[in-house]
């Protein structure tokens, strides 16, 4: 049986209908009944948003709301085509019943199954011991167990025990694997092998998409100015793009630090803020954009997304070539649960970390519950990859999901993060739905949160959305002063349910520039109070306080998908 998105409830405005390709999964819904949380008594009565009918006459140059239409694997969409099944890991000798690890039997059906092209990779009902790690490093493999409630993979080591001490590029104690890394890892061979090489070697392993060489990727073309929302570029030299590659758009920041202030809105408080010692996030820059190539007609390249932001010869605007992506992979139809340890104290995690994506392409995860992680998803320099119908549970989790390194044009729906079954060791620390680094156009929609916060880390991500989420609002949000701003342009929280009243990075009209905060639950601070970054007048809206659901339409991404560009 099937899932297919809800149609948009009415009083949207709609402008035509979106014309893209179908994924459902022949999969069972995660077992047991989804987590729920109670709403406030009497909502008021529903209304079309202001705010919506601005954007649908300007969708992808709104000053306020990003377009996020496109966000996801294949644009987004609903069905994805899946590889013929070509291994049973039984009969590479994984057992069933967990008596002995199968780690190394599933790894082996998941590397022949790329080496001859791609294919999915079953894992019958049952429980499966895993002493190492699972690696999917070729694109067209899929691992795919019976359903989240019949195949359970049981991890008993962590990534510390397994690689080695990742620590971070900053120097001190910290972790890394507080915010890398999975037991579950879907990642290039190549980039995976020569970081895991680097950490063993006691380096630090850029993360993102050109690794730690930077400037050595090949430049395919440069580009003529554009603007944000353009669905077409003009190129110098199209000889070296093709259409269906993915390439990188880069974008190099100037002495005056012009890129970074675009990013977060433009005007007078970006242009007087200091950036210079912001080291960890200038560490971001030059900006990274993966995306598809539609079409090459003369110099007109058209993209499958709109651009994100302008491009400006002042920022040295060039295609390059990238890491090799791997593309049209997943994991679907399991658990994975790790031994049941005490969560280690703030960023000293040892690696207990459940399905993350590094450097992958139109990649997905759907119908997979974390239990007993120390971080539970992760999207790493991952761009345009859909988390659907996942569940992180258990004992509790530093980040229930991290976006990071520049990860971009993501999709997180129907996920839920379930109250912890323990109570929280003193020391630790709780953050929700992570983002941060100058990730931009990733979407968490239809999520019911039963601890956690919307967890803006710092290192300005910008251009982000949130929608139709019911949060108990008990976590706290990370990032350090040299992460630079919480927040950059075009953050919107749409349809916010806050159970316990408490803001915690919800409400962001005080504090995010060019931001929207429409139909959310009434909020009050607490003791972790933030001031905005940027001085002056933030350019942010608010529409529908304290009527959570009310406005329409009422998920603002299915919304967006309606929309023909």
């Amino acid at each position: 049986m099937g899932i297919s998105r809800r149609r948009i409830v009415g009083g949207a405005v709609v402008v035509g209908v979106a014309t893209t390709t179908g994924f459902t999964p022949s999969l069972p819904t995660p077992s047991g009944p989804a987590p729920s949380l109670p709403t406030p008594s009497g909502p008021a009565p529903a209304h079309t948003a202001r705010l919506w009918r601005e954007f649908a006459d300007a969708p992808y140059t709104h000053p306020q709301i990003p377009y996020v239409g496109r966000a996801g694997a294949r644009r987004g969409a609903a069905r994805l085509d899946r590889p013929p099944v070509v291994a049973n890991v039984v009969t590479y000798g994984a057992v069933p019943d967990g008596s002995a690890d199968s780690a190394a039997a599933i790894n082996r059906a998941l590397a022949e199954a790329g080496e001859r092209g791609g294919g999915t990779v079953l894992v019958p009902p049952g429980t499966y011991r895993i002493d190492d790690f699972l690696h999917i490093g070729h694109s067209d493999v899929v691992l795919r167990g019976a359903g989240s409630g019949r195949t359970k993979l049981v991890a008993t080591k962590n990534l510390t025990e397994l690689i080695g001490t990742y620590g971070s590029r900053y120097g001190g104690d910290k972790s890394a694997w507080s915010w890398a890394g999975g037991l579950i890892w879907l990642a290039p061979k190549a980039r995976l092998d020569s970081l895991v090489a680097a950490i063993r070697a006691k380096a630090w392993p850029f993360e993102g998409w050109t690794g730690n060489r930077r400037d050595e990727w090949e430049t395919l073309t440069t580009v003529r100015p554009a603007r944000r929302g353009d669905w077409s570029i003009t190129v110098d030299d199209p000889s070296a793009v093709r259409r269906g590659q993915v390439v990188l758009l880069r974008l190099t920041d100037d002495a005056g630090h012009t890129l970074l202030e675009h990013m977060a809105g433009g005007g007078a408080g970006p242009e007087s803020y200091h950036w210079d010692d912001k080291t960890k996030l200038t560490s971001y820059v030059p900006h990274e954009w993966p995306v598809r190539v539609v079409s090459v007609r003369g110099r007109t390249v058209t993209l499958e997304r709109p651009l994100p932001l302008d491009v400006r010869p002042e920022w040295d605007p060039r295609l390059t070539t990238l890491a090799e992506p791997l593309t049209g992979s997943g994991v679907e139809g399991l658990t994975l649960e790790a031994v049941e340890t005490s969560q280690s104290a703030h960023l000293l995690d040892k690696g207990y970390n459940g399905v993350t994506f590094q450097c992958a392409y139109d990649c997905w995860a759907d119908d997979i519950v974390v239990r007993h992680v120390d971080n539970g998803f992760g999207l790493v320099a991952a761009s345009a990859c859909t988390l659907r119908r996942t569940r992180v549970e258990g004992r509790g989790s530093h980040h229930p999901y991290f976006c990071r390194e520049g990860a971009h044009d993501n999709l997180v729906e129907d996920f839920s993060i379930a109250a912890r079954t323990v109570p929280a060791p003193a020391g630790t620390q709780l953050h929700g739905i992570n983002v941060e680094g100058l990730s931009s156009y990733n979407v968490w929609s239809r999520g019911v949160m039963e601890m956690g916060t919307f967890d803006t880390h710092r290192g300005m991500p910008f251009a982000n959305v949130r929608t139709e989420i019911t949060v108990e609002n008990n976590g706290r949000h990370g990032g350090d002063a040299s992460a630079g701003p919480l927040y950059g342009a075009r953050f919107t929280h749409w349809n916010v349910t806050v159970t316990n009243g408490r803001a915690g990075l919800v409400k962001i009209d005080t504090i995010a520039p060019c931001s929207a905060t429409v139909g959310i639950s009434e909020v009050t601070e607490f003791d972790q109070i933030d001031v905005p970054d940027f001085a002056g007048e933030l350019h942010a809206r608010v529409e529908a306080y304290g009527n959570p659901g009310t406005v329409r339409p009422r998920n603002l991404y299915e919304a967006q998908r309606q929309l023909r560009h």
